[in-house]
C-alpha cells in the first residue's frame, strides 16, 4: 500500500501534464468506491493515508488544468459527509480553497464548489456561517449558471438550506425576493424538455408503452391499527403512502429541484416567500405563452403546502381558472394542472356544495382520465386518487359515474396507466367503503378486474398492483365479493404455496434455483386479509377457510426471514381471529410463541401487527388466555415503556 501511495503521489508530481490527469483521474474513482476504507488506511510515519492526501489535493486547487483542479475538488468531496480528522483539521483551508475556485472558467470544477458548499451545509453549518452571506450572493449566481449541470448543484443548496436550524434559517429572508424569481424561472421547460417529453404530441393513446419506461412498483405490507373514537372500537389500516406527484418529479434536473426547493422554502417561509412570489403567480398564470403559464401553475401546486393560508383568498378564483386549464389544447399544462389541482383537494373537498368546486372537478379530472394523452391520464388518475383521499363519501352521488369512467379507461388505456388507474380503484374503494357494495356497482367494477385477474400469469408483476386493487375492493364489498370469492381465495393459496416451496428449494439447493419474489406472496397474503375483513362471519368465506390448509401455510410464513412477510402474516391472522376463530383455534399453542418473539418494537410494523394480533385473540379467548399472559405482558410492558414508540403501536399495545 505505502509503494502504491508513493507511486501515486510521484505521478502527480509528474511534468507530464496526461500522467497527472490520468493519476488524479484514478484516484477519483478510488474516492469515489473506497471513501469509508480510505479514512481509516494507514499512511507513512504512523499517520493515516488521508492526513496526507487531503492537503495534497487542496495543492492542486491552483494547478493549470481545469480537469485537474475538478478532480482534486472531486476527490475531497467524497469525503465530506463523514468528515474524518485529517479534513476536519483543514476545513478553514478548505472553504478559503472552495472560494478561489468559485469563479472558474470550467463548468465542472464550479459544480464540484456547488456540491461542497451543499454538504458543507448539511454537516457543519457553522464554518459556513461566518461567510453565509457571499455563500448566499455566489449561489444565486450559480443557480443561474449558464451550464445547467451547475445550476442543478446550485439549486440544491435552497433544498438543503430549508432543513438547517432556525437560527440560521433568518440570513437568508432579506434574499428571498431574490431568490423566488430564479426558482420560478428555473421550473420552466427548455425547448430540449418538450421535445423528450413529446409535448407536442397531443394523440398517442393508441401507441404501446416502452416497457423499460415503467418503474418498478413496490407492495406496502397491510399494518393494522385499533383506536377508540366516541367510545367504539374501530379498526383500519394505516397507509404510509406519500403523495404521487407529476409524472413530471420523476427524473430530477433544474425544473423538478427548482420546484422541490420553492416546496420546501414555502414550507419554513410560509407568507415570506408568497410576498414577492404572488406578482409572479398572477403573470405567469395570464401569459398567452403556455410554457409561461405552465410553470405558474407548477409554482402554485409547489407551495400549496406551505403558502396554504395565503392562497386561501385567491382560491375562489385560482380554483375555476385551473379548472378551465384542464381542458388547455396543450397536453403539458392540463398534466401539471392535475397535479397542482391535487394538492388544493382538501380545501376543494370543503367547500359549501352550492359552490360546485367539488362537482366540475370531478367531471373535469374525469374527462381527463380518458383524454387521448397517456401522460394526462396519468396526471388525472394519480389527481382523482388524491381527490378520492380527501372527499371519501363526498364522492357518493357521483359513485355511479366515477365507475363507467373506471370502466372505459380499463378499455383503452396502455399499461402504465393501467397500474394508476388499480390504485385509483383501491383507493375509491377504501375512501367510500361498504357504499359499493351495490349490485349497480358491482356489475361495472368487477368484470374487467377479474377479466384481468385471469388473463396474468402467476409470475407477472402486474399481480402486485391488482391484488393489492382488489384487496381494497374485497373489504369493501363485503359480501358482495362472494361470487368471486373462491378462484380469488384458491389463488392465493397457491401463490403462497408457490413461494414457500421456491424459497425452501433456494436455501437447500442454490446453485440450482433462484430466491424467489416473495412480494408474490406478501400481495396475496394482503388480498386474503382484505377477504377476511371484508366477509368477517360470512358462512361462505369460513368454509373456504375450513377447507384449506390456510393456517398450517400461514404459520410458515409468519416465521419467514423477511419483515414485510411477517408483517402481512400477523395481519391477516388477526382478520381471520376475527373472521372464523373456530378454526384458528386448534392452532393457537404454535402461533402465540412466534407472536411472541415478535413483539420486538426495531421492526415497527411487524410489532405492531403483532400486538394487534394478540389483542384479537385475547377477545375470542377471554380466561383462555391466561397461559400466555405473562410471557405476553412482559413484552408489552417494555415496548410502552420505550421511548419514541408510534403512536399507533402504542394505542395496540394498551388495548
Amino acid at each position: 500500500k505505502q509503494w502504491y501511495q508513493r507511486r501515486v503521489r510521484g505521478m502527480l508530481g509528474s511534468q507530464t501534464l496526461t500522467e497527472c490527469e490520468g493519476a488524479f483521474g484514478a484516484l477519483q474513482k478510488i474516492c469515489e468506491d473506497s471513501s469509508d476504507q480510505l479514512e481509516n488506511m494507514p499512511g507513512a510515519d504512523g499517520k493515516k493515508v488521508l492526513d496526507t492526501f487531503i492537503p495534497l489535493f487542496m495543492q492542486y486547487f491552483q494547478h493549470p488544468s481545469s480537469k485537474i483542479r475538478s478532480c482534486a475538488l472531486a476527490c475531497i468531496n467524497q469525503f465530506i459527509i463523514n468528515l474524518p480528522p485529517a479534513l476536519l483539521d483543514n476545513l478553514g483551508n478548505f472553504v478559503q480553497g472552495l472560494t478561489t475556485l468559485a469563479e472558474d472558467h470550467d463548468p465542472e470544477v464550479r459544480k464540484n464548489v456547488c456540491r461542497a458548499l451543499v454538504m458543507l451545509l448539511e454537516v457543519r453549518v457553522d464554518h459556513l456561517a461566518p461567510h453565509m452571506n457571499d455563500i448566499i450572493e455566489y449561489m444565486l449566481i450559480r443557480t443561474q449558471d449558464p451550464d445547467e449541470n451547475v445550476a442543478l448543484e446550485a439549486c440544491e443548496f435552497w433544498l438543503a438550506y430549508a432543513e438547517l436550524p432556525t437560527e440560521v434559517l433568518s440570513m437568508l429572508s432579506p434574499y428571498l425576493k431574490r431568490l423566488v424569481p430564479i426558482l420560478i424561472q428555473g421550473m420552466k421547460y427548455s425547448e430540449i424538455d418538450i421535445i423528450l417529453l413529446k409535448g407536442d404530441v397531443d394523440d398517442d393513446e393508441m401507441v404501446p408503452d416502452n416497457e423499460q419506461d415503467i418503474k418498478p412498483r413496490f407492495h406496502k405490507s397491510r399494518t393494522h391499527q385499533q383506536s377508540y373514537t366516541n367510545g367504539e372500537k374501530q379498526e383500519g389500516t394505516e397507509s404510509d403512502d406519500d403523495d404521487v406527484d407529476d409524472e413530471a418529479f420523476a427524473d430530477w434536473n433544474l425544473r423538478k429541484c427548482s420546484a422541490a426547493a420553492l416546496d420546501a422554502l414555502s414550507n419554513v417561509y410560509k407568507e415570506e416567500i408568497l410576498e414577492p412570489l404572488l406578482p409572479i403567480l398572477m403573470e405567469t398564470l395570464s401569459s398567452a405563452e403556455w410554457e409561461v403559464k405552465e410553470l405558474g401553475i407548477l409554482a402554485l401546486g409547489a407551495v400549496a403546502e406551505g403558502c396554504m393560508n395565503g392562497i386561501i383568498p385567491h382560491l375562489p378564483q385560482l380554483v375555476p381558472f385551473l379548472i378551465t386549464a384542464l381542458s388547455d389544447k396543450k397536453t403539458l399544462v392540463r398534466s401539471i394542472t392535475c397535479w397542482t389541482l391535487s394538492r388544493y383537494a382538501h380545501w376543494i373537498v370543503n367547500q359549501p356544495p352550492e359552490d360546485r368546486y367539488l362537482a366540475n372537478l370531478v367531471e373535469e379530472l374525469l374527462k381527463r382520465m380518458l383524454d387521448t394523452n397517456k401522460r394526462v391520464q396519468e396526471a388525472a388518475c394519480s389527481a382523482f386518487a388524491t381527490l378520492e383521499e380527501e372527499a371519501c363519501t363526498e364522492l357518493l352521488p357521483y359513485l355511479g359515474y366515477i365507475l363507467k369512467t373506471f370502466l372505459e379507461a380499463f378499455k383503452k388505456y396502455q399499461h402504465k396507466s393501467l397500474l394508476i388507474l388499480y390504485d385509483a380503484i383501491g383507493t375509491l374503494a377504501d375512501s367510500v367503503g361498504y357504499h359499493l357494495n351495490s349490485p349497480e356497482y358491482i356489475e361495472i367494477l368487477m368484470p374487467p378486474l377479474i377479466a384481468k385477474w385471469n388473463s396474468l400469469k402467476d409470475d407477472d408483476k402486474d399481480l402486485f398492483p391488482l391484488l393489492e386493487c382488489l384487496s381494497s375492493v374485497a373489504t369493501a364489498l363485503q359480501t358482495g365479493f362472494v361470487p368471486y370469492a373462491e378462484p380469488v381465495y384458491q389463488r392465493c393459496l397457491l401463490l403462497i404455496e408457490r413461494t414457500l416451496t421456491s424459497a425452501v428449494l433456494a436455501a437447500t439447493q442454490p446453485e440450482q434455483y433462484e430466491k424467489p419474489d416473495k412480494d408474490f406472496m406478501i400481495v396475496a397474503l394482503d388480498l386474503l386479509s382484505g377477504m377476511a375483513e371484508g366477509m368477517e362471519g360470512n358462512e361462505e368465506f369460513q368454509i373456504l377457510v375450513k377447507n384449506s390448509n390456510i393456517l398450517p401455510l400461514l404459520f410458515q410464513c409468519m416465521q419467514d426471514d423477511m419483515s414485510e412477510v411477517r408483517q402481512s402474516s400477523f395481519a391477516l391472522l388477526g382478520d381471520l381471529t376475527k373472521a372464523c376463530f373456530q378454526y384458528v383455534k386448534p392452532y393457537i399453542n404454535e402461533l402465540i410463541p412466534v407472536l411472541v418473539n415478535n413483539l420486538q418494537p426495531c421492526y415497527i410494523s411487524v410489532c405492531n401487527n403483532a400486538t394487534w394480533a394478540i389483542g384479537e385473540i385475547s377477545i375470542q379467548l377471554g380466561p383462555e388466555m391466561k397461559p400466555f399472559a405473562g410471557v405476553i405482558l412482559n413484552q408489552l410492558i417494555v415496548i410502552i415503556n420505550r421511548e419514541n414508540t408510534p403512536k399507533t403501536l402504542l394505542e395496540n399495545t394498551a388495548i
